[in-house]
């Protein structure tokens, strides 16, 4: 087993903590490592540039850093304030690596279209009414919700990625890997991906809890 980053001074009311949601994403990565490195070693390419939308402690993303592509460019995108400055405390605690920046923004707003090589999300898959409100988070400063509440089948958040991926992916080598509960019926977001023209696999699918969770795999290129 590859190691685990370690995190320190971690407020877990303000930031999402590591749980076995965290750490399934953590083993698909593991058992991606020679698909990912094979895919992006080809010679005289461009460094590839790994996204990890809401980056929350910072686990996933300096995880990838540390032991599937060293020498990629690495961008987290969040909108909480607190798992921004979070991820690069994780990040410097772990090695800090030369090519890494958190932007705070909603998923991909302000990313430049087709330069996504290698996407990661788990998002905010919990089935809720509704999805937080950015103006009450301001007001109260809580913005640990956006982590956790996804409205209605909890699928509201990760549609709007999935929505997008053709626009952000670079189609020619990029790869998507996106975590489900069964609540947001994944192999029926499988089939409708795939009409779209996307290969989608399953990576892993674990019992969590009273939770079942998975990570899918999409890419439009083998």
């Amino acid at each position: 087993m590859l190691p685990t980053p370690s995190i320190s001074n971690l407020n877990i009311e303000r930031v999402y903590e590591p749980a076995e949601d965290s750490f399934l994403f953590l083993d698909v990565l593991q058992d991606e490592l020679p698909f990912i490195r094979e895919r992006f070693s080809t010679a005289n390419a461009p460094t590839p540039l790994v996204v990890e939308i809401g980056l929350g402690s910072g686990i996933v993303t300096t995880f990838f850093q540390k032991n599937i592509l060293t020498n990629a460019l690495f961008l987290g995108t969040d909108i909480n304030p607190y798992a921004c400055s979070q991820s690069k405390e994780t990040s410097k605690e772990n090695g800090d690596p030369k090519y890494f920046d958190a932007l705070r923004t909603n998923l991909l707003d302000g990313l430049r279209p087709g330069l996504v090589d290698v996407l990661l999300f788990n998002p905010p898959y919990v089935p809720d009414d509704t999805v937080p409100s950015f103006e009450s988070a301001v007001k109260t400063d809580d913005w640990l919700d956006f982590a956790l509440l996804g409205g209605c089948d909890g699928m509201q958040v990760t549609s709007v990625v999935l929505d997008h991926l053709t626009e952000f992916l670079n189609l020619e080598r990029g790869v998507a890997y996106i975590l489900f509960c069964r609540r947001n019926k994944p192999t029926e977001v499988a089939k409708l991906m795939r009409t779209r023209g996307w290969i989608v696999d399953l990576i892993e699918e674990r019992q969590a809890g009273w939770e079942v969770l998975s990570v899918w795999k999409f890419s439009k290129a083998k």
